[in-house]
This record gives C-alpha cells, structure tokens and sequence, in this order.
C-alpha cells in the first residue's frame, strides 16, 4: 500500500515537508490586511452511545449579526428536537439551564448549558471561553463544548456516568464583508492538531493583472491559482497530519454574478478508510475504515463590487 504515495506525490503538497511544495513557505497574505468577519458557523457532530452503540446526529450552529448573537442545536432532521437560544444579553436574560427532549426513537435528550460568562472573539460569534454545553443522550454524556465543561462534569455527574464517542464531521463557516481575506483553524483529525488556515484572493488593488487565489495552513502556502478568472473551480490534495485532504474552490460568483449576491465555497474533505493515510500497516486497515470523513466548508460573501 505504500506504493499510494508515489500515485499523489506529483500534484499532491506535502505539509510536513518542505522540499515536496511548489510554492513557498510562506504566508500568502500581508499582517496589515483585515480578514472578512464570520457570522455563521454550523458543526455536525455523530454520536455513539457507548452502551447500545446507537448513533445520533447533533447539528450545533452559532450566528451573529447587527442585531442578535444566538445559538441552537438540532437532534437529526426532526424539527420538535431543536433548541433556540439569543444569547444578546439585551434581549435574552436566560443564559444558563436545562432544556429536555424526546426523540422519536423514545430516547431521551437534554441539554445543560452555560453562557453567563461567556467571552466572544469580536470577528466571530462563536464564544472563547468561559462557557460549557453538555449534551446528555439516554444517561450518558455526548457533545462536550467549552473549556468549563470539565468542571461542570465533576460538580454534575458520578465519575461512573458513562461517556459517549463523539466525532466532528463537518463544519460549515459563512463569512461576509469586502475584504477577500478568510481566516480560520481546522482540526482535520480526532487526534490530530488544530491548524491556521489562511485563504487569500489578491486583485488589482495588490497591483495583480491578473487575480490570484492563494491558500495557506500554517503560513505554508498550499495552493496558488493564477489567472483566478478562468481557473474559477478546480481541486487540489494536500497532505495534512499524514492524512490526504482534498481542497476544492469554486470562485464562479465572484466574477459572473450580481455584486449583491458574490458567494464562494472552499472545502476540505479528508478521505476515510484505507484511502485516508499515505500507507497502512495490515493490522490497521479494520481501525483505519471505521474512520469518518470530516469536511470544512467556508462560504464567502464579497461585497466589493470592484472585480477581485
């Protein structure tokens, strides 16, 4: 199985070593730009009861706009499982509680949350720190989220309280604003790092003829596209953490829609099974295939109305 390595290495960016890349080993973007603000952020987690094995999916989606900061969280598709919070502490007062479900599958879900002392990053709605949610399906913990969670967990529940395995499979981030600078952090695996992850579309303004579209994680350049206006999709595989990711673009909007509704998508997709590692061992392949996929979307609204 090694012989896969050799199948990626001519396109593919090695991150882990810098002789592999064809660009440079450098940030693609200048420290004096402004990335564009995030508003919207939705991650969809699965969840595997550690005594049924019985799985459910969370869907956890924060938003910020001029006027309210809210969150809510989805059990599946079914519209009678969802929690609705406005975190504004102008509109909304209650900030910490319990709130409990029934699913149709007669399993029981409660949410216990704390966002009285919650500090937001100003260009995101999502909170920093100081909070903790805590997701409780049939008796056992499922999603733990904030850095208070662990304390809430001790004063909550008995260290016999079974815990659930949780995995992130994708996270969607809505940005907007006139700048064509994103930035982000992704963790592509359960056990891997969390990197930086920079996406950049230089214009005339940089005095570029042409546009170019430049991704960066950990201020390695990982892609380049010149000439964005012809090369508006495509898709590149990039090696993160030994895993194979997949980087696709599609910019279309951006140059051929109307000003007022220019929206991009960029996504990360790691591969699952045997084809989510540049080799495996024999012993690894069960471990490896019941691995899952985990995707990063970024959606970016521009509303320069100058051609990039």
């Amino acid at each position: 199985m090694r012989d896969k390595l050799s199948c990626f290495s001519e396109n593919a960016v090695n991150l882990s070593h810098p002789s592999c890349s064809s660009y440079a080993n450098t940030a693609c973007v200048s420290p004096s730009l402004s990335p564009s603000v995030q508003n919207a952020v939705t991650c969809l987690y699965k969840i595997t009861l550690s005594t049924t094995k019985k799985q459910f999916l969370v869907t956890v989606s924060w938003c910020k706009n001029h006027y309210a900061q809210g969150l809510s969280i989805k059990f599946g598709d079914d519209p009678l499982t969802s929690f609705k919070l406005n975190t504004n502490s102008r509109l909304f007062r209650k900030k910490k509680g319990t709130k409990v479900f029934e699913s149709p599958e007669s399993s029981k879900m409660e949410i216990i949350w704390d966002l009285s002392k919650a500090k937001y990053d100003a260009t995101g709605p999502e909170p920093v720190d100081g909070f903790y949610i805590l997701v409780m399906v049939d008796s056992e913990i499922g999603l733990i989220l904030g850095d208070m969670a662990e304390e809430a967990m001790t004063k909550k529940f008995k260290t016999s309280t079974p815990v659930s395995k949780v995995s992130l499979i994708s996270r969607q981030e809505h940005y907007s604003g006139s700048s064509t600078l994103y930035s982000t952090k992704a963790q592509f695996s359960d056990t891997g790092i969390s990197h930086n992850i920079v996406i950049r579309c230089s214009g005339e303004n940089e005095g570029l003829k042409h546009p170019v579209l430049s991704v960066s994680i950990d201020t390695k350049t990982v892609i380049r596209v010149k000439r964005l206006q012809w090369n508006f999709r495509g898709n590149q595989t990039i090696f993160v953490d030994g895993l194979l990711v997949d980087l696709m673009w599609d910019v279309h909007d951006w140059f051929f829609n109307n000003p007022s509704s220019r929206y991009a998508v960029f996504m990360f997709r790691t591969r699952s099974g045997m084809d989510s590692r540049l080799w495996l061992e024999e012993k690894m392949v069960q471990k490896e295939q019941e691995k899952v996929e985990f995707s990063l979307l970024i959606y970016a609204c521009s509303m320069n109305t100058n051609k990039h």
